[in-house]
């Protein structure tokens, strides 16, 4: 599984990559988690605002941090 964090590194961005990788940690799922901070890559998924959070390729949210139980429920969406 493929997690990608959108965002020039800002609180929100921070927040997001932590719940992430606390929500992989909670359902024992293995992926690899990368932070993209180049806005033109950010760019080429539609995201004109930041945080985001791409799963196997697909953006599942941007502009907000999600709740952790919407984090838990996409990862076992893309199982």
């Amino acid at each position: 599984m493929n997690i990608k964090i959108l965002g020039p590194g800002c609180v929100n961005c921070e927040k997001l990559e932590q719940q992430t990788v606390n929500a992989l940690a909670e359902l024992g799922v293995a992926a690899d988690v990368v932070k993209v901070t180049d806005l033109n890559k950010i760019m080429e998924y539609d995201v004109m605002t930041t945080p985001g959070l791409v799963i196997n390729d697909t953006v599942k949210v941007f502009g907000r941090v999600p709740r952790p139980q919407e984090i838990k429920k996409w990862i076992q969406e893309e199982l």
